[in-house]
């Protein structure tokens, strides 16, 4: 190839071949097949002349360079390019794979870890008709458990009792005086008061027992036993101050605090208007209700919404009645949307998740993959589930509708492949400049 190019220099320095070792002193240099001219001596020759031979040797040598980083360009583009095909599978940022796994434990050199395989199910008419009556079977098997008829109230310890014995006006100064003034809520009004023992202490017959009868009972007993030392008495028995049996109202409430059940049948309704109603950021779908040491979840918006009278739902003394907030049963947005979030629950409590998607912003049309929307439900669960939704026609968004989502379930919306070849470039660009113009230097 040396031999070649010597040629060609030659025939492009005229007929004056007889000068031609005066006139030309030339260094070779290969390299893979490659001829690099170095250097040119043609100082024998005269300005003109001399001009126009190092003029062509000038544009040969260009030619060569520019062919050779063309060479050098095509094939570094080339294996970005392959490389950036082939580490699409390692690209950064999360994805859905299927089948999807959750690791249990962890591996090591002698075993693999354990993981469990966690089905993905596709969003459809008979999933969302299924979970819905799975869940309204549910919340109204649980509401059932606590109905109750509402009855008379009995006396109980702590109650304070008025009794008044018509014609013997001297057993009204055993009431106390009349005119004390309570310093505290929880003093008791002047009166008799059901001790521990559920007796009251009355003047001439002394303990009578008289917790866990009703008003009209306790009367009739008491004034059995004032006919022992009266004649035909009239009593007149009334509660003074109801203190024997309380409920607890916790959450978002305006007033939460004790409320003590009176003569009123405290029922679900009765309980929560007597803390001042819902605050703005209750959840009306998630009121747990304790009692005995057994929790009960009661969705008072799906109650109303299946013709169920949360009325119906009888409070006893002991219970504990707790309101959540909505901003504790939040749903995490993230992925392929415009504004990843936490996304809320309407008042009524009911998010779905066309509503969280909305919230976040809807998804990015530039990067999000549509037919790759997922839901991760289950995270303190042994068994957690993963939905799919096929979000490409704006049709399937009646099926987003109706898909109700629980609290701590995760929406995310993966990338498309385009997006993450794009990102992979993005990454091999800067190694890529380094290259070109390492080699434009060197060259």
């Amino acid at each position: 190839m040396g031999r070649r190019v010597a040629r060609v220099v030659v025939a492009g320095l005229g007929r004056r071949r007889s000068n031609l070792p005066k006139l030309l002193q030339t260094i070779f240099a290969f390299e893979s097949d490659r001829c690099l001219i170095q250097r040119f001596n043609l100082s024998d020759e005269e300005g003109p002349v001399r001009e126009g031979r190092m003029n062509t040797l000038q544009e040969i040598e260009r030619g060569r360079r520019g062919r050779r980083l063309a060479r050098v360009r095509t094939s570094l583009i080339g294996l970005a390019t392959c490389a950036a095909i082939s580490a699409c599978a390692v690209a950064p940022g999360m994805r859905m794979t299927a089948p999807a796994t959750l690791p249990v434990s962890n591996a090591d050199s002698r075993a693999p870890g354990d993981e469990i395989k966690i089905p993905i199910a596709d969003i459809n008419l008979s999933l969302i008709k299924q979970m819905h009556d799975s869940a309204a079977d549910d919340g109204a098997q649980e509401a059932k458990e606590l109905f109750d008829k509402p009855g008379a109230y009995r006396l109980g310890t702590g109650d304070v009792l008025q009794i008044t014995v018509w014609d013997h006006p001297e057993l009204a100064t055993a009431l106390g005086t009349q005119t004390q003034t309570n310093t505290r809520p929880s003093d008791p009004v002047p009166g008799f008061v059901v001790d521990s023992e559920g007796n009251v202490q009355f003047p001439y017959v002394g303990n009578v027992p008289l917790a866990g009868l009703r008003i009209e009972d306790a009367q009739a007993r008491l004034a059995q036993r004032l006919a022992q030392v009266f004649v035909k008495p009239q009593v007149t028995l009334r509660i003074a101050s109801f203190r024997a049996k309380q409920v607890y109202v916790d959450g978002e409430v305006h007033t939460p605090g004790a409320q003590p059940i009176n003569d009123i049948p405290m029922t679900l309704y009765e309980a929560i208007n007597r803390a001042g109603g819902f605050n703005p950021t209750a959840d009306q779908s998630r009121i747990v209700l304790v009692r005995d040491g057994a929790s009960y979840s009661l969705n008072l918006s799906q109650m109303l919404e299946r013709g169920i009278n949360p009325a119906n739902v009888v409070l006893k003394g002991g219970d504990m009645l707790r309101v959540m907030s909505r901003d504790d049963n939040g749903v995490f947005v993230m992925g392929e949307v415009n504004r990843p979030a936490t996304a809320l629950p309407m008042k009524s409590g009911r998010l779905t998740l066309s509503d969280a998607l909305s919230q976040a912003g809807s998804l990015n049309t530039s990067s999000a993959d549509a037919a790759q929307v997922y839901v991760i439900r289950g995270s303190f669960d042994k068994t957690p589930k993963v939905f799919h939704l096929d979000a490409t026609s704006p049709i399937s968004m009646i099926l987003a509708n109706q898909f109700e989502l629980q609290p701590k379930d995760i929406v995310y919306v993966d990338g498309n492949g385009l997006v993450r070849f794009s990102r992979v470039l993005n990454l091999l660009l800067p190694a890529i400049n380094a290259g070109l113009t390492a080699a434009i230097v060197t060259k």
